[in-house]
């Protein structure tokens, strides 16, 4: 097999630079990246061994270095990071700080901006930050659609890694317009030659092989420029994600990479492809004995496992060195037991990878093998609606990994479920049902997703709860949702609402106060409408109702201490205990007139009510403030006229003193008539 690599396969100069930055600075200070620095999980998972985490907003962030990535940022992040005092390096590729620079000045010229590229891509979305009124045009079609005015001016950019010919396509048609179009031609170089090579390759080789992240734009431009000229393109992360014992031994491949693909990864391709190439030539020793037999890479062989240990499996393959079988070659699920897998003495088919690995052993995977056939299977799930069982394994942004028939497949969070699920970690270790949504055979991708699942799911789990389930029924149950009229708790698959005033027999201002999201309960089903899906449930203790005996504890007479805890044009009403309240009427707040009860009482005060009435059937309780104070009022006087009883008064003890004789008082004079009587 002949291989021919393209020369400018890999990293270009602004990834490769912002790569070299965070790489030398993560050894000496604390970095995190705004978004992925770039469109690489493997270079992507290297950085956060080394502690470079990923951010997508600036919260919490005190003692960190924060990376903009090569794609740039809308001007905005930097009015943030700056008000926030936050340290940040910019590592933005220059062709973009160009385009930035020209949507700048587009704007000060008055001039309406164009960008020719994905709306989605982050280079896109940092322009887009740059001008107050744009357009995005993703291809041809849009363009040729959009209605652009005459009167207006414009000035027209490119995405960085847009397909050239494309371009060309858009700005001829463009041209022919008449209008006032400033285009700037802002494609870089790189990414130019890069897919000029990429098609020159391809009308040349059997295979192409387009190596790339499945999320990077460039490399997806790559991989469709060389499927216009050789049928048998194929996309992959690695060498090692191809399945190559299909191929024949005289094809000629081509190998090019995207611009986010690390160099390490095209080395470790065109490596592969010479072993490849090179183990066709069997030596004359190994054709003497004929108990040996012979290995290629990319062979599939029959093997016997004959040691099992946490990490990886040794297997005889009656070769001259021994299969070395690594566990991440054997499974994808970090939680399996590889004892549970394969047994000592059992035969496998296994993949040759590398037939001498330097140390006189055989690189081989049994998971490439099981790949194919269960791809095959999932296939077969797509294209007839199965449904398939996996385990989620992973939680990464935009939604989950699963494990499907042993191959990874993507979730978008948006799949998960038929409802808005917040925290996607519960997830994490659960087998559940998917059906497959998306299987692209040449980007190796597999997407499931279990929305319309879970909706015939939950329906069937309400039909259950509603036949099995009657009112005043007592139910444990998980907090799933705190809102500010109530909570909603999980009943097994179906929710209930317990509304605010369900909480307690007291008054409750905040369901936080009283619940916590996760919290295990055990409710009271209040009401059931199954037309409507509703299920209506009560925190309260029933059989701890304040009214059951209000009015053995609050017999009519008996002047009681309360609350107030509402104030009404009518009156106010007062807290005896929690749960129980009690009406003052206006008229009852005091002997004198009372316009407003505000006037006389603030919530929160407490005051001496006397008990007038207990309507125990209505729940209703008359109170009176002004009985009560009277009453008070009595009860002073009589204790201050009872302390002066001279049978309590204390005798003292003297001696007798004699007192003077004095005259007697003569009566008062009698009055004339003609004389008034002083007052």
């Amino acid at each position: 097999m002949k291989t021919y690599v393209a020369k400018t396969a890999g990293f270009c100069f602004g990834v490769a630079n912002a790569i070299k930055t965070v790489y030398n600075m993560c050894e000496t200070q604390k970095l995190v990246t705004y978004g992925p620095l770039i469109h690489n999980a493997i270079v992507t998972d290297q950085l956060a061994e080394k502690g470079v985490r990923v951010i997508d907003n600036f919260e919490g962030i005190t003692d960190e270095t924060v990376v903009i990535r090569s794609h740039g940022v809308p001007a905005n992040v930097y009015d943030e990071l700056k008000a926030r005092n936050i340290v940040f390096i910019d590592c933005t590729c220059p062709h973009v700080k160009r385009i930035h620079r020209l949507a700048e000045q587009s704007e000060k010229d008055g001039r309406k901006l164009i960008i020719i590229g994905d709306k989605n891509h982050p280079e896109v979305v940092g322009i887009m930050g740059y001008a107050t009124d744009c357009i995005v045009l993703k291809d041809f079609e849009e363009t040729r659609n959009v209605n652009l005015d005459s009167r207006l001016t414009y000035t027209l950019v490119v995405q960085t890694t847009y397909n050239y010919e494309d371009f060309k396509k858009i700005r001829g048609y463009l041209c022919d317009l008449n209008l006032d179009i400033q285009i700037k031609s802002t494609i870089c170089k790189a990414t130019a030659e890069r897919q000029a090579e990429a098609e020159q390759l391809a009308k040349i080789v059997d295979i192409m092989i387009v190596l790339g992240d499945p999320s990077s734009s460039n490399t997806d431009k790559l991989y469709r420029i060389s499927k216009q000229y050789c049928n048998r393109t194929y996309r992959v992360e690695t060498i090692h994600n191809l399945l190559l014992n299909n191929f024949k031994y005289d094809d000629k491949m081509g190998i090019t990479a995207g611009a986010s693909t690390p160099p390490a990864i095209t080395e470790e391709a065109v490596t592969f492809m010479s072993e490849l190439e090179n183990s066709n030539n069997q030596s004359f020793a190994e054709m003497l004995d004929e108990s040996i037999v012979t290995l290629h890479t990319g062979d599939v062989v029959k093997g016997r496992v004959i040691q099992i240990q946490p990490g990886e499996v040794s297997v005889n393959l009656n070769y001259k060195y021994e299969g070395i079988l690594p566990r991440n070659e054997i499974t994808d699920d970090p939680t399996v037991d590889i004892s549970e897998i394969l047994k000592q003495g059992q035969e496998i088919d296994v993949f040759v990878v590398r037939v001498n690995d330097g140390d006189g052993n055989v690189q081989v995977s049994k998971k490439r093998l099981d790949a194919q056939k269960n791809f095959v299977e999932l296939e077969k799930a797509f294209n007839e609606k199965e449904v398939v069982k996996g385990k989620v394994i992973d939680q990464v942004k935009g939604g989950l990994i699963a494990i499907i028939k042993d191959m990874r497949v993507f979730v978008p969070s948006s799949q998960i479920s038929n409802r808005f699920v917040e925290d996607l970690s519960i997830f994490k270790g659960k087998e559940l049902n998917f059906n497959i949504l998306e299987l692209d055979k040449t980007k190796r991708r597999i997407v499931a997703g279990r929305k319309e699942l879970a909706a015939i799911e939950q329906n069937q789990i309400k039909e259950e709860f509603f036949a099995k389930t009657k009112i005043g029924d007592k139910i444990h149950g998980t907090v799933s949702r705190i809102a500010a009229f109530g909570a909603f708790v999980d009943l097994g698959g179906v929710d209930g609402l317990i509304h605010v005033s369900e909480l307690s027999w007291g008054r409750v201002r905040n369901v936080s106060d009283v619940l916590k999201e996760g919290e295990e309960i055990v409710v009271t089903v209040l009401d059931l409408d199954k037309e409507k899906g509703k299920i209506s449930l009560s925190l309260k203790d029933i059989d701890g109702n304040p009214w059951n005996n209000a009015a053995e504890k609050f017999t009519v007479g008996t002047i009681v201490e309360g609350k107030v805890v509402r104030l009404v044009p009518f009156g106010a009403f007062v807290e005896l205990e929690p749960g129980l309240d009690g009406l003052v009427h206006i008229s009852q707040i005091s002997e004198k007139h009372v316009a407003k009860a505000e006037d006389e009482l603030s919530i929160g005060e407490i005051i001496k009510v006397k008990v007038m009435d207990v309507n125990q059937e209505n729940r209703k309780i008359s109170l009176s403030k002004k009985e009560a104070d009277g009453a008070l009022y009595t009860q002073t006087d009589a204790v201050e006229s009872e302390s002066f009883d001279p049978e309590i008064v204390p005798q003292v003890e003297t001696e007798p003193v004699e007192l003077p004789v004095e005259a007697p008082i003569a009566p008062p004079p009698e009055l004339s008539p003609e004389e008034p009587a002083l007052e």
